[in-house]
């Protein structure tokens, strides 16, 4: 009897560590975030998508039930790219002021996700703004450069998980090819687009009247003639149009005292601040402005995308730029942008 009370005991204690080491079928994650753009984070995919409350402190912490695999993390501004599976216990933390620098991970999975951080931060100067501007061979040059630096990076995480590792590794193995034949897209599409806004060259062009000017007052395009006018037409959450920025100003500081202005037209219109508000995404348009230096002329949409100048040129993208002759015509309505070697060989035509 006795010895049969000993194996109920140890059977009992066996079950109880089984069941104490049984891995968690959910994801633990919390954080904090400094300067938080919003009350709330969502991690969603195609598939799935959950609301995380963020408090005043900027910390949050929830459980969820996930598919492994990357879901996107959107703090009501910026996003990032996170890899989740059921039994992480991951905790993050960022300050938005330098959003991709500062995001640090540590817990179960906080490897993996570093690696994810890190590699988003290197491929953010990875890429030229003009990689598709460029000539067929120099192109497919530059992309075999990326790809083996892509490559390196990626051989010394091969302890991240083996799912994400082994979907990385067939990215780069496939990269070329596919990048390539997006590349003749793109030419076809810039071949499409020319010929949609032929029938603007040589015609007066929409107009901009009394935008506010972030100089103070307000400026209109009339404000402007005897000179040529460069236009970007951008807003504050593009990023696409925040990495022209360090051309944009290089290309202002090698043209000035020239026949040129160059200008600056923002579209914001609350997307990516609380709520959608229209003072909040004026008051970080005019941040933006400050905290990057920004120079030309500074100018805010009066209707945002449905102002007569943007509806005029058929903008429904961003960046779009577009360079005006000294008497108001419109040279080209779809002009290089500032990365591309294209736009100096414009103004060399135009005698700028």
């Amino acid at each position: 009897m006795k010895q049969l009370l000993l194996l109920f005991l140890a059977i009992a204690i066996v079950g109880c560590k089984k069941d104490e080491e049984k891995p968690k079928d959910y994801v633990t994650f919390s954080g904090k975030i400094t300067d938080k753009n919003s009350d709330s984070i969502i991690i969603r995919n195609q598939f799935y998508s959950k609301t995380i409350k963020v408090d005043e402190n900027g910390e949050f912490s929830d459980t969820l039930k996930v598919e492994t695999g990357v879901y996107n993390l959107f703090d009501g501004a910026e996003s990032t790219n996170i890899f989740l599976q059921n039994g992480y216990d991951v905790k993050m933390t960022l300050d938005t002021k330098m959003f991709d620098e500062t995001i640090v991970y540590e817990g179960n999975g906080a490897e993996t996700n570093n690696y994810l951080a890190k590699k988003s931060l290197m491929e953010e100067n990875l890429f030229p703004p003009s990689l598709f501007d460029l000539e067929e061979d120099e192109f497919k040059t530059k992309v075999s450069e990326i790809n083996k630096e892509r490559a390196t990076f990626l051989d010394k995480y091969k302890s991240i998980d083996s799912t994400l590792y082994a979907q990385e590794k067939q990215s780069i193995d496939g990269f070329e090819t596919e990048i390539y034949n997006f590349y003749v897209q793109n030419k076809q599409r810039e071949l499409a687009m020319a010929k949609e806004f032929e029938s603007f060259i040589g015609q007066p062009s929409p107009e901009f009247k009394n935008y506010e000017n972030y100089a103070g007052g307000t400026t209109s395009l009339k404000d402007l003639k005897g000179k040529y006018v460069y236009v970007d037409v951008w807003a504050t959450w593009c990023g696409p149009c925040k990495a022209e920025i360090p051309y944009l100003k290089k290309v202002e500081e090698e043209y000035e005292g020239k026949n040129i202005q160059f200008v600056s037209i923002s579209v914001d219109d609350g997307r990516g601040y609380k709520d959608r508000s229209a003072e909040a995404s004026k008051e970080g348009w005019k941040k933006m402005i400050k905290e990057e230096e920004l120079g030309g002329i500074q100018l805010l949409s009066d209707k945002a995308w449905k102002s007569d100048f943007v509806t005029g040129y058929k903008i429904n993208g961003i960046p779009r730029f577009i360079l005006i002759d000294p008497k108001g015509n419109v040279v080209n309505a779809n002009a290089p942008r500032p990365s591309s070697p294209k736009l100096i060989k414009l103004f060399d035509e135009q005698g700028i």
